[in-house]
């Protein structure tokens, strides 16, 4: 084995260090191949979590901006310097290195805004697809959500949060006889059904999320002064009691990277890599048509320079059509103990390359505490050997942080000013509810006004029509409205005032 050193050769990470053979040598994972995907599955406390903090802080030291999910609280202590713990220093003088605490640049995000800085979406970049399953909806009624993204859509309504969805979905309802024909059936108990979902979902927090300012994905894309990749982290300790708000994220933002980052090819290392853990999630119930985006969104972003890493406790809560893309793979201890885990230790084994030095899923079944199976992708991105590693510590904390250095963190950040104060503009809900007023204004004896304001509208945004309208336009023709009305109320008054003095005299 070579001198001490926890320095990784350039285009490089390491992993680990093989053990019980002759001539143990080091493993490391080929940066220029870490867009290839990867997986880290193994049972509770098989050290998962630590194999995927190490490859987070590899990526971090090499430029590459990383998001990962924060399920137990216990990866935000990246932001930390690490302490010499015996285990760890123990385990680095196993594998031939010099254990030196480091701490990484990190920003905390949370769709709640509790522990980190609010994480935003709208409702008309989650798409009726994921939002749909977000909500749980059958097949007739993700029809009638269609339905409304597509009036919406026609309309110039600004789907933003969940209030412009609620009033885009009333809108539809109240003139259901005249969508219908172009459309097809608006059921009533539909209707209902999705209003009742959208309650569900606004009391677990869900309209937290929708609204904006939404994320900007290129803030992901960062680095500090010193050229390391920002770790950004997503508080999930409380997301998680909403398994199925924290999938239906994790897919909103896997496709909103897909269709904004540009084509880059295979670059020196990945512009970004995701850590997906508890990954059954993502897939646990998901429709067909959402499997098939979810493997040509993995399939094609490595081309953008991402990354995508799966964390999971059973090789099997992966698809076979996602898991053939994982080529990088470390796979810590699972235990047999029933036919399914009998399956899975199987499964796992036959997707290594046989080493004849031992028998694979013997070992998987042996493995201690901070070791795994390890097989990276070569230089030529053929899956190399499978070796029994040790896996090296990482320099960071281990395990979570306190509220005051959480506060620090936050306080330092740029972001705080961005995202932690909600934006309400004009959209669906005020456009609408404006809509309504100047109805029923016509409707009680200013119909006058209203033909004239129709003039100046249609005039306006006539060539609009059936076309999204600009949030300017919008803005604009609420403004020419709220305008109308008051002055056909100081009109009125005028008349009224005149009348009454000729009255008088």
């Amino acid at each position: 084995m070579s001198e001490k050193t926890n320095e990784s050769p350039i285009g490089k990470i390491l992993v680990g260090a093989t053990h019980g053979t002759d001539t143990p040598a080091f493993r490391y994972l080929t940066l220029a191949l870490g867009n290839r995907h990867g997986l880290i599955a193994g049972a509770t406390g098989g050290g998962k979590t630590v194999s995927l903090q190490l490859l987070a802080e590899g990526f971090s030291n090499a430029g590459t901006a990383v998001f990962l999910a924060d399920i137990k609280g216990d990866l935000a202590g990246m932001s930390q310097p690490g302490d010499a713990k015996p285990p760890f220093v123990k385990r680095a003088r196993e594998i031939g290195v010099d254990y030196q605490p480091d701490r990484f640049p990190v920003v905390f995000w949370d769709v709640f805004g509790e522990q980190g800085h609010m994480l935003r979406a709208t409702v008309s970049e989650m798409g009726p697809l994921l939002l749909s399953r977000l909500l749980e909806l059958n097949d007739t009624q993700e029809g009638v959500l269609n339905i409304v993204f597509k009036v919406a859509d026609e309309q110039g309504l600004l789907l933003l949060d969940l209030k412009d969805l609620r009033a885009a979905l009333n809108h539809v309802a109240a003139n259901a006889s005249e969508f219908r024909a172009k459309y097809g059936n608006i059921a009533p108990a539909s209707v209902g059904a999705i209003q009742r979902q959208l309650l569900v979902l606004e009391t677990q927090g869900g309209d937290k999320f929708f609204g904006e300012p939404a994320l900007e994905i290129s803030d992901f894309l960062r680095t500090d002064r010193d050229g390391r990749g920002v770790v950004n982290i997503l508080s999930a300790d409380r997301l998680m009691r909403s398994p199925r708000l924290y999938a239906t994220f994790l897919l909103w933002m896997l496709s909103e990277i897909f269709e904004q980052l540009p084509e880059v090819g295979d670059l020196d290392k990945p512009k970004l890599v995701f850590f997906f853990d508890e990954a059954h999630l993502l897939f646990d119930d998901a429709p067909k048509a959402l499997l098939s985006a979810i493997e040509q969104v993995v399939r094609l972003i490595r081309s953008k320079g991402v990354g995508v890493y799966f964390v999971t406790q059973n090789p099997l809560d992966v698809p076979d059509t996602v898991l053939g893309q994982l080529g990088n793979r470390i796979q810590h201890a699972l235990r047999a103990f029933t036919p399914r885990d009998q399956k899975a230790v199987r499964a796992a084994a036959e997707t290594f390359r046989k080493n004849p030095a031992f028998d694979t899923t013997d070992a998987i079944m042996n493995l201690g505490v901070g070791e795994a199976l390890v097989s990276m992708l070569g230089a030529k991105g053929a899956p190399e050997i499978v070796d029994r590693v040790l896996i090296a510590p990482p320099s960071a904390r281990v395990g979570p942080i306190t509220a005051d250095e959480r506060a620090e963190i936050l306080r330092a950040s740029k972001f705080g000013g961005k995202y932690d104060t909600p934006v309400d503009r004009q959209s669906a809900y005020e456009t609408l509810e404006a809509r309504a007023k100047g109805e029923g204004a016509e409707a009680s004896g200013g119909g006058w006004m209203g033909t004239i304001v129709g003039g100046v509208l249609g005039t306006l945004f006539g060539s609009k029509r059936g076309k999204r309208l600009t949030p300017a336009e919008i803005a604009l023709r609420s403004a020419v409205q709220s305008a109308a009305r008051s002055a056909g109320t100081q009109i009125a008054k005028q008349i009224l005032r005149g009348t009454l003095g000729g009255i008088s005299k």
